[in-house]
């Protein structure tokens, strides 16, 4: 009997060791599939920027939300601060656009003023989807600055293009972007930039409050109201109505919200109906049910640089001016 204890103690010793070891094995060969630096809100000594006040600040707009998330205005963070805090990080912000059928018209006025507004001093790479890579005009860029053109398909409808960009953003992430880019933001192309967008805006999920809606009651907001969507939302309910022209945040994140959107537009699309606003209804409906951690106020999408409204002291970001029946298909 002792001598077979003796066997069975070693046996199983032995078989013990090599199954911890193998598990060891199997541990260093699982990699995170996304990589987020977290060096703290770290500032740099001798730093000199105006002194914080508790009493004085923004009182004509709200600059945070119910659940606690900033709401960025100009006037409620410091640009030398907060540049100071994440250039420190050595981050890499990845930037999409799509540029389908006419729209390329719009590529050169976007990198350019990008080059001068956009995430300045940051190592920055651009994503440019179009069907005509060979439209793509010459853009000078920046040190640390880079544009991949990517070539996608033709569309007939441009509900169609509309839906589509959660898909591609979705794989864009899944096979390009995993420990490429910290940060990555989703913008329309037919836009320019008019001043800084900056680290400010950097959060884990970031939405733009649009600028049709920004001042008026949710029973305004265009939602999907219909209940056979999964993009429906009741009236009574909703926070803010979020542009679809511009939203972002870490890759985990944004890949959420873009596989998400993405699966609940193919469903809607097999029970034959289609979102109001395709897929802005179903980031409105997402962001709904999955807080932002931060929102931009309108400076950072507005509705054309001539247009004025009082809490607007700059427009960082806006639509240009076009004719959506000359340069949207089927439109």
């Amino acid at each position: 009997f002792c001598v077979f204890f003796f066997f069975y103690r070693v046996i199983f010793l032995n078989n013990y060791r090599n199954s911890c070891n193998q598990q060891i094995i199997k541990q260093d060969f699982i990699k995170p599939k996304w990589t987020q630096k977290n060096a703290g809100l770290r500032s740099s000594p001798g730093l000199l920027y105006k002194q914080p006040r508790v009493l004085i600040g923004r009182t004509d707009v709200a600059s945070v939300s119910p659940w606690s998330a900033a709401i960025i205005w100009e006037g409620t963070f410091d640009a030398t601060l907060i540049d100071s805090i994440y250039k420190q990080q050595n981050l890499t912000i990845a930037t999409t656009v799509f540029a389908l059928g006419k729209y390329t018209r719009f590529i050169k006025d976007f990198l350019e003023s990008a080059e001068q507004h956009y995430f300045v001093g940051f190592r920055v790479h651009f994503y440019l989807f179009t069907d005509q890579p060979e439209s793509v005009p010459e853009v000078k860029m920046g040190e640390n600055r880079s544009l991949t053109v990517l070539k996608v398909q033709s569309l007939n409808r441009w509900q169609d293009i509309s839906m589509k960009r959660m898909e591609k953003l979705e794989k864009l992430i899944e096979n390009e972007l995993a420990g490429e880019a910290d940060y990555i933001f989703c913008l329309d192309v037919d836009t320019m930039f008019y001043g800084r967008w900056g680290a400010e805006s950097l959060g884990r999920l970031v939405g733009v409050i649009h600028p049709w809606f920004f001042d008026a009651s949710r029973d305004q907001f265009t939602y999907e109201r219909r209940p056979e969507s999964l993009a429906y939302i009741p009236a009574g309910e909703g926070d803010y109505y979020y542009a679809g022209a511009a939203f972002g945040g870490t890759l985990e994140d944004v890949h959420t919200l873009t596989k998400t959107c993405r699966e609940h537009l193919n469903i809607d699309a097999a029970n034959s109906i289609e979102a109001v606003w395709q897929e802005e209804s179903h980031l409105n409906k997402y962001f709904l049910l999955n807080k932002p951690s931060k929102l931009l106020s309108p400076e950072y999408m507005w509705r054309g640089i001539n247009e004025g409204a009082t809490p607007i002291k700059i427009v960082r970001f806006a639509d240009v001016p076009k004719n959506y029946a000359e340069v949207r298909p089927n439109a």
